[in-house]
């Protein structure tokens, strides 16, 4: 994290902030607040927090709210307290962590309320995520009441089309992967049919990734694994069709949408009055 931050921070304030300097006397304190402007799940305090050691361990931080506390408009979720040059430099980049990670965690808990009371499904989201900010979008989907996929390429095997087309064919690339990966390690496998499903399940496939499969194929799918494999959906899970993928009796829905396509959210800082 303190590495982010820096990068960030260097982009934005490396030149030194020349408005904050002209207006605010160097003498002066105050406070400010961050608070909800429209209803939102909260992430991002610690970040919040190491943007500020970083700008100046004299600002001290309140918090207000867990974090992943669903947060309606007007609501405070931070009060920051020192001097008033230092809170001023540090708030953009505070402001578009949080931000961020409060977007994935809002869209998130949208994903997880749709699935149908007592459902097993997990809503997980993927690698499709922002450079550089993979694990505070990964701690988002967790403040939104997700999951988290594989966290890199060398977290699990997972063949996919590509790896199929360049091994020759799904039964050769998961053999190849059982003789590889180590007995830890499930293996699982992407298909785009119904044939190709057929073959991982002869092949041995923990795990089958069922892609882009319409909402009539998802039964059949189901009845045709029979507990033989973890069934994931993924491709095209929207909010709206959640509850009917959940209803085929399917385990994992991936949703690249949680970090790649996350709307912004409105967090404002806003100076405290008497400060």
């Amino acid at each position: 994290m303190g590495q982010v931050v820096a990068v960030a921070l260097e982009e934005d304030l490396g030149r030194g902030d020349i408005t904050t300097e002209a207006c605010v006397p160097a003498e002066r304190v105050g406070r400010v607040r961050i608070a909800a402007r429209e209803p939102l799940v909260f992430c991002g305090a610690d970040v919040v927090a190491e943007v500020y050691a970083h700008v100046d361990r004299d600002v001290t931080i309140e918090r207000h709210v867990a974090e992943g506390q669903w947060l309606e408009p007007g609501a405070n979720a931070l009060t920051l307290s020192g001097p008033a040059r230092s809170l001023l430099e540090g708030e953009r980049v505070a402001l578009n962590f949080a931000q961020r990670m409060s977007a994935v965690a809002t869209l998130t808990r949208r994903f997880v309320d749709a699935l149908p009371e007592g459902s097993r499904a997990r809503i997980t989201d993927t690698r499709k995520t922002t450079p550089g900010l993979r694990a505070l979008e990964r701690y988002a989907v967790r403040c939104g009441g997700g999951h988290n996929h594989r966290e890199d390429l060398g977290a699990a095997v997972l063949i996919k089309d590509n790896h199929v087309a360049a091994s020759g064919g799904i039964e050769p690339a998961i053999r190849r992967a059982r003789a590889r990966a180590p007995h830890t390690s499930k293996v699982l496998c992407e298909v785009d049919s119904m044939e190709q499903l057929s073959q991982a399940l002869e092949a041995g496939a923990d795990i089958v990734m069922l892609d882009n499969f319409s909402d009539s194929q998802l039964g059949e799918a189901v009845a045709l694994v029979a507990g033989r494999a973890l069934i994931e959906v993924s491709g095209r899970v929207s909010l709206e069709r959640v509850p009917i993928i959940a209803r085929a009796g399917v385990d994992v829905m991936s949703v690249g949408a949680l970090t790649h396509s996350a709307p912004s959210v409105d967090l404002g800082m806003d100076w405290a009055e008497g400060s």
